[in-house]
């Protein structure tokens, strides 16, 4: 290569290769190859093997608009695609055609060109015995190329190969980019959907609760979310995140009795390739995945200590550091913490650390339990049926028996929300054998334990003793047997020998108070 040639690659290869985008990185070229053979454009197509087409990836060009090439993709002849596909996967000179319709493919886009009077000099680079496409140079009119332009095209081959290379790479990356982003919008809203962006009861038992989610949704402040286990937490967690400024963002939920205690740092707060035994690459934890989302930590009082101390310094920086990691990170989050547990309590035993409970009690919502807004029973059983029957594919939906929902208000729900969903798809689950137009009933359930059973009236002698009384007289005994309990193994059902529902039924004809009727105070 002597130094004329030397110069005109090192200097091409500088701009072909000088710019990540290839629009500029073609631009540059264009405007060097002036000064050396004819051209009015520069472009690089590619073939799509699937749809058996010709299209352009990057063009530029002095003529008026890029109108030369202003062209769809060209769908290809069984001759043309033959063409393409036995090509020789080995680098070769530059084909000069100084009148398009002599090569089948070229032929194809000249004409899909509209058969304009130009002259192309073509490049087919290839890398790893891979054919990437093609890049020409075009010049208007016919024979204006000759063979020391065909030349030096061709030293121009690895650089142009590279780039032809890096481009179609960063294709791919940005599709797969677009097809993941689209992918995570959609699997964040069903994980929207399932967790339940809905709150049942808004306008009756959790109206209270609702209001608070109102005013503190378009904040940043952190947010105790308190009940019983069961009780939704989750739900009002999601309805805070999809109503605040962060809704499209991520929300990441972490179970906090649910890491051991010696992974919950890398967990949380991920580590550094090499911080411990395992420790083969780099990891992010679940803050860093909530960064300008919302991080709900559910269970907050299972925290081991150790894992109280770094989530404070969330709290007071916004920074965390990785496991075997020198450098903070900033982060821009909001914390939702949940817990079960009386956090004030395990304070005072000193299993909670006290400016911890400070920082995160900010904005607190008691979540009442089931049992204390019975008012919301209709509504939660119509959702949970309509939701349960579609993901099983029931239809049509069924409706509560007669009674039903009186049988499920006099239960006192220990597990809340939960066992209720949990109760309405085992009873759907049942029903699936039904004939159609059957109403949906109910497993038995457990009456609530009275405080204190009634106690029976003294047995009437023998000459006034009718059946009501006997039968009255030996439930009452039964009842005190069993600490007023019905149904179960040490149920009074059971020690009388007879069905829960049938004697439960029986009492009501008698007039025998149980569950909530023996105690108004029951809730």
């Amino acid at each position: 290569m002597d130094l004329y040639d030397m110069t005109f690659f090192g200097e091409a290869t500088n701009r072909i290769c000088g710019s990540l985008d290839i629009h500029t990185a073609l631009d540059r070229c264009f405007h060097y190859l002036k000064d050396h053979m004819p051209i009015n454009g520069i472009a690089m197509n590619t073939y799509d093997p699937e749809k058996k087409e010709v299209g352009n990836i990057a063009i530029v060009s002095d003529l008026d608009n890029n109108r030369i090439l202003s062209f769809d993709p060209v769908k290809l002849t069984p001759e043309a695609i033959s063409f393409i596909e036995n090509f020789p996967p080995t680098p070769g000179p530059a084909l000069i055609l100084n009148v398009p319709n002599q090569q089948v493919v070229a032929d194809l886009v000249w004409k899909a060109m509209g058969k304009p009077e130009i002259s192309l000099l073509l490049l087919h680079p290839i890398v790893d015995e891979v054919r990437l496409g093609v890049v020409f140079i075009f010049a208007e009119g016919f024979d204006r190329y000759e063979p020391e332009h065909s030349r030096l095209l061709t030293l121009l081959h690895d650089p142009f190969a590279m780039a032809f290379s890096n481009t179609l790479k960063h294709r791919e990356v940005v599709r797969l980019t677009e097809m993941l982003a689209d992918d995570n919008r959609y699997l964040t809203r069903e994980l929207h959907h399932l967790a339940g962006d809905k709150i049942i009861g808004s306008r009756q038992g959790l109206k209270h609760v609702t209001e608070m989610v109102r005013q503190v949704a378009p904040l940043s402040s952190q947010v105790l979310l308190l009940g019983e286990t069961g009780v939704g937490k989750e739900v009002i967690a999601n309805a805070i995140h999809c109503a605040s400024p962060r809704a499209n963002k991520p929300f990441i939920k972490v179970n906090c009795g649910a890491i051991p205690d010696e992974l919950i740092d890398s967990e949380l707060f991920g580590h550094e390739r090499g911080a411990f035994t395992g420790a083969l690459q780099k990891k992010r934890g679940r803050f860093e995945r909530a960064d300008t989302g919302t991080i709900f930590l559910d269970e907050i009082g299972e925290l081991p200590p150790q894992a109280q101390v770094r989530l404070l310094r969330v709290l007071q920086s916004r920074e965390i550091e990785r496991v075997g990691g020198t450098a903070p990170i900033a982060l821009d989050i909001r914390i939702i913490a949940a817990t079960n547990r009386d956090l004030e309590e395990m304070v005072e035993r000193g299993e909670f650390r006290q400016d911890l409970w400070f920082r995160l009690n900010v904005f607190p919502i008691l979540i009442p339990a089931l049992r204390d807004r019975p008012v919301d029973l209709p509504e939660l059983t119509a959702y949970f049926i309509e939701r349960k029957a579609k993901e099983m594919n029931i239809h049509p939906v069924p409706v509560p028996a007669p009674g039903a929902l009186a049988d499920l208000s006099r239960h006192d729900w220990p597990g809340n929300v939960r066992e209720l969903e949990n109760l309405i798809e085992r009873a759907l689950i049942l029903h699936i054998t039904s004939p159609a137009g059957t109403p949906l009933r109910f497993p038995d359930l457990d009456s609530p334990e009275p405080t204190a059973p009634a106690t029976p009236p003294p047995l009437p002698g023998d000459t006034s003793l009718n059946l009501d009384d006997a039968i009255r007289h030996q439930i009452h005994r039964a009842l005190e047997a069993t600490g007023g309990r019905v149904k179960g193994d040490n149920g009074a059902a059971a020690l009388l020998g007879v069905n829960p529902s049938t004697l439960r039924n029986k009492m009501k004809k008698l007039g025998i108070p149980f569950g909530k009727s023996l105690n108004p105070d029951i809730s």
